[in-house]
């Protein structure tokens, strides 16, 4: 089923990303595909089945180079630098890189994991994202991280040292019992840090967390308002730019693999659990995911794909929109054509209707939300629905 009209569909770009399930011990408020590990992880086992993961996919990259690569988890710095090393190298030898790739590596703040930020960056890995969440130890505690807030400080110092000029601090903010003042002195020690980049997050109860099972007191929804308000004048004002629901930068240092996910790009996904969305130059858009559980995975027996779908053309509008409108400028409105081969008329009458209710900014040349259409992203995209 194709989708393409009169050659507008382009392949986009392509990333890859790649999960390490594994951490010292799960955090209450976690619902990603992490798993507590035990004295030794099975890092040789593990990349082998990565590297044949890829090569099952190999036939789905038309020849396209990779722009960027995410290492997610879990906690993928647990891993050592010889076992990142080798999987690197053997990512290269299937899928070329292109020349200004971006290769982010997502990094607990604890020492173990420091002494390792130099190795890091000697394999290429030229991004780190550090997972502070706080800097204050009550908060930390209720988190269930296992830093102190002088770690997570210290972390920015080595990855600097480190050769690293380009990393993202993860702060979240709405915790349990947090106040307007704690929510905002976090953010200070955080920006003094002076982070490229900073992802600042409300903590969500999500099902299938200790937190949905046994609630913590999270600060009324005014708290909350008032948090997200203030915060945000704080990142504007010290010269952080908000291009995205929950990401800052300064300029030019926005997540580019991140960027990919929010302008449609393609990208691949190997490991437990891992998702990829993918083109084919005959205009089919596919969704595809792995073999959840590491033990599974990991079984030479069974199959690394758990499943796959492909979109349909009602699906599509809202699959893009979903993500394009997450990005606070938008995007300019022919990309709509470019990732989805449909023609931007198909948006027409819904779009007409989401800038009647004020949450769709008017340009004919952009798709982007309004202030208010950011605010309420789910009645916006309502919409959109197939």
């Amino acid at each position: 089923m194709s989708h393409t009209s009169g050659g507008s569909f382009e392949l986009p770009p392509l990333a890859l990303y790649i999960h390490i399930p594994w951490c010292v011990k799960k955090c209450p408020y976690c619902d990603f595909n992490s798993h507590t590990a035990g004295p030794t992880l099975p890092e040789q086992e593990y990349v082998d089945a990565l590297l044949a993961d890829l090569d099952a996919d190999l036939a789905q990259v038309h020849g396209r180079p990779l722009t960027s690569i995410f290492f997610g988890g879990g906690t993928p710095s647990l891993f050592s630098a010889k076992a990142l090393g080798r999987l690197l190298q053997g990512v290269e030898q299937r899928v070329a890189f292109a020349p200004d790739i971006e290769i982010t590596l997502e990094a607990n703040p604890g020492t173990f994991e420091q002494a390792k930020f130099r190795d890091y960056r000697s394999l290429g890995i030229n991004r780190l994202s550090i997972g502070v969440q706080s800097f204050q130890a009550p908060k930390l505690i209720a988190l269930g991280r296992i830093h102190d807030g002088d770690e997570a400080v210290h972390a920015a110092d080595m990855a600097r040292a480190a050769g690293f000029d380009n990393f993202n601090l993860d702060l979240m903010h709405g915790l349990p019992d947090q106040s307007i003042e704690d929510a905002l002195g976090d953010l200070r020690i955080a920006i003094a840090q002076q982070p490229t980049h900073l992802s600042w997050y409300q903590l969500t109860v999500e099902p299938n967390t200790v937190f949905w099972n046994q609630p913590p007191v999270m600060p009324e929804d005014d708290i909350l308002w008032d948090i997200q308000e203030a915060g945000q004048a704080l990142l504007a004002a010290e010269g952080y730019a908000q291009y995205e629901v929950s990401a800052y930068t300064q300029a030019g240092k926005a997540a580019r693999h991140n960027l990919n996910y929010w302008t449609f790009g393609d990208f691949l996904g190997i490991g437990a659990g891992a998702h990829a969305k993918l083109s084919s130059p005959d205009g089919r858009i596919s969704r595809s995911w792995k073999t959840r559980l590491p033990k599974d995975y990991l079984d030479s027996s069974k199959r690394f794909n758990a499943g796959e779908r492909v979109l349909s053309a009602e699906e599509l509008p809202f699959e893009f929109l979903m993500n394009v409108l997450r990005l606070t400028d938008g995007v300019a409105s022919e990309l709509f054509t470019q990732r989805t081969g449909l023609p931007l008329s198909q948006l027409a009458a819904a779009r007409l209707e989401a800038q009647q209710r004020g949450l769709l900014n008017s340009d004919p040349a952009r798709l982007s939300a309004t202030r208010e259409g950011q605010l309420f992203l789910n009645d916006l995209l309502q919409h959109f629905l197939p």
